[in-house]
């Protein structure tokens, strides 16, 4: 059910030619007219031509439907891409009887190839035909590229649901990769507390997962609320279950990361605050020597150390303290004793915890992360 769990929302999924595969790559999540919406996008400053216009339609808080395609990002694409874009909008609208600016577009996929509109356009009547509430799946496997698995989530409020689904194996270090993620809800609610709370929420979840350290041109999270069951929900507790399907996501993720054999969630605790605690986490997790000792199984805080201390925000090179696992490996930046043998057997086990303190102050975060493995590199080099 996921994206279309919530009362007022349909989903299609179909194959419009993209992938040459002919496997599904043509979503559409839409509502019967236009609700509440609110998105946030990625800051990478090569941002993809649907990135852009998806911004623009959201400045009135509002949108009926979401176009999404994979097997093609449409990004370094120039004004080729910038009328592709505008174009799936505009025959989206066209076929649903709204407005071009109530229709948001999201893609995924290589690079510089330019999107067969076309193909699109041609896709489209039939995919809005097939709009229905029981094709919350099939809209997510058409979003998925390297992905193995669909991901989606939902939770039930009082009284409300909230569903979503997702697409991100690879190129994800998001900062609101490639991902891509619609959050839909029959809660009544206002853009505005949509926008302060997707904000919040986005900050906390997909912001704190780094697959590769490669911020994508082309990451979108769009939430949007029908308020069909007609309950204006208490505010904390709509947060509370968007992070929780918001986090649910991030880890199907994690978990899908292209050839990753584990998913390590890193802790950090003692920055100015928090926001200083995710960047230092994720600068330790950019890091290719930090991430191939996270293969290995191998509790090497010096690596941690090292790149905590090349990132934008200073670390005391004094205070560091670090342990694996439950295991103290480091105090105050100095190695301690600890019993390493029993410490490796329970790191070869799979997935582990890492915790950090910087310093004395009160910033934290966790950052979801995986392993950098040989399969990896092989994946990627691989001409796409």
């Amino acid at each position: 059910m996921s994206v279309v769990a919530a009362a007022g929302f349909k989903a299609a999924g179909v194959s419009a030619g993209i992938k040459a595969s002919g496997a599904l790559d043509l979503a559409v999540v839409a509502a019967a007219h236009p609700v509440a919406a609110s998105g946030i996008f990625t800051r990478n400053r090569s941002a993809a031509a649907p990135v852009l216009l998806s911004r623009h339609h959201l400045r009135d808080h509002q949108a009926q439907a979401v176009v999404l395609n994979s097997g093609c990002a449409n990004a370094g694409t120039g004004a080729a891409g910038e009328a592709a874009a505008l174009a799936t909008a505009q025959k989206a609208a066209e076929e649903l009887a709204c407005g071009t600016s109530d229709v948001l577009v999201a893609s995924t996929g290589p690079i510089g190839p330019r999107l067969p509109i076309e193909n699109i356009v041609e896709a489209l009547p039939d995919a809005i035909e097939a709009l229905s509430s029981e094709a919350g799946t099939r809209a997510a496997e058409a979003i998925m590229t390297t992905d193995t698995v669909s991901k989606e989530a939902v939770v039930e409020g009082s009284g409300y649901v909230v569903g979503g689904m997702a697409k991100g194996a690879a190129m994800v270090r998001p900062d609101m990769a490639t991902m891509l993620a619609v959050v839909t809800t029959d809660a009544a609610v206002s853009w505005q507390a949509l926008e302060a709370i997707l904000r919040r929420v986005g900050d906390s979840t997909f912001n704190c997962l780094n697959i590769d350290g490669c911020p994508s041109t082309n990451d979108a999270v769009v939430l949007l609320a029908s308020g069909e069951s007609g309950v204006r929900p208490d505010l904390d507790e709509f947060e509370q279950l968007l992070r929780h399907i918001c986090l649910d996501l991030t880890l199907q993720m994690a978990r899908d990361g292209e050839m990753t054999e584990r998913v390590i969630t890193l802790n950090v605790r003692g920055a100015l605050n928090d926001a200083i605690a995710r960047e230092i986490g994720r600068t330790m997790t950019d890091s290719d020597l930090v991430r191939s000792s996270f293969y290995g199984g191998d509790p090497n805080w010096g690596r941690l150390l090292a790149a905590a201390g090349a990132g934008a925000f200073p670390v005391n090179p004094r205070t560091v303290s670090v342990s694996y696992s439950g295991v103290e490996v480091a105090r105050n930046s100095v190695q301690v004793e600890y019993d390493r043998p029993a410490l490796l057997a329970v790191l070869s086990e799979g997935d582990f915890t890492v915790n950090v303190d910087v310093g004395t102050g009160e910033g934290q975060a966790t950052i979801y992360a995986c392993d950098l493995t040989p399969g990896y590199v092989t994946f990627n080099a691989e001409p796409s």
